[in-house]
């Protein structure tokens, strides 16, 4: 069975999201100033890895765990209404991408399960 990397279009389909993804979250002025002096070329980097890791891809995450990675935006005060409009730029991005509504359904799945590293708690 293919996996969800395979079945959404590999590569070039991760690059696109992250590449949207990305657009509406700096777009966003609640979450724009957690990307205050961050290397976004290399966010992107990262997060196509990662992505592409979770999902069954063959590129492998070698950043920091998701609590260490996000520890300075906790810090500055990033909580649960941060953390769902990113999701919600991610629902978005897949939708407009065409992803299949159950392969949105299994990525956000994915993406909920690490809410409580990405937020320390």
């Amino acid at each position: 069975m293919p996996t969800i990397y395979e079945q959404i279009g590999g590569e070039p389909a991760m690059n696109a999201a992250v590449d949207i993804f990305y657009k509406k979250v700096i777009a966003d002025p609640l979450l724009a100033p957690f990307f205050d002096g961050i290397d976004l070329e290399r966010q992107r980097r990262m997060q196509k890895a990662f992505l592409s890791q979770v999902l069954g891809g063959p590129q492998q995450y070698s950043g920091k765990a998701m609590r260490a990675a996000h520890k300075r935006q906790v810090e500055e005060g990033m909580g649960i209404e941060h953390f769902n409009h990113v999701a919600t730029h991610l629902q978005n991005t897949l939708q407009e991408l065409n992803v299949p509504g159950d392969l949105v359904s299994e990525i956000m799945t994915t993406a909920a399960s690490t809410k409580d590293d990405v937020l320390g708690l």
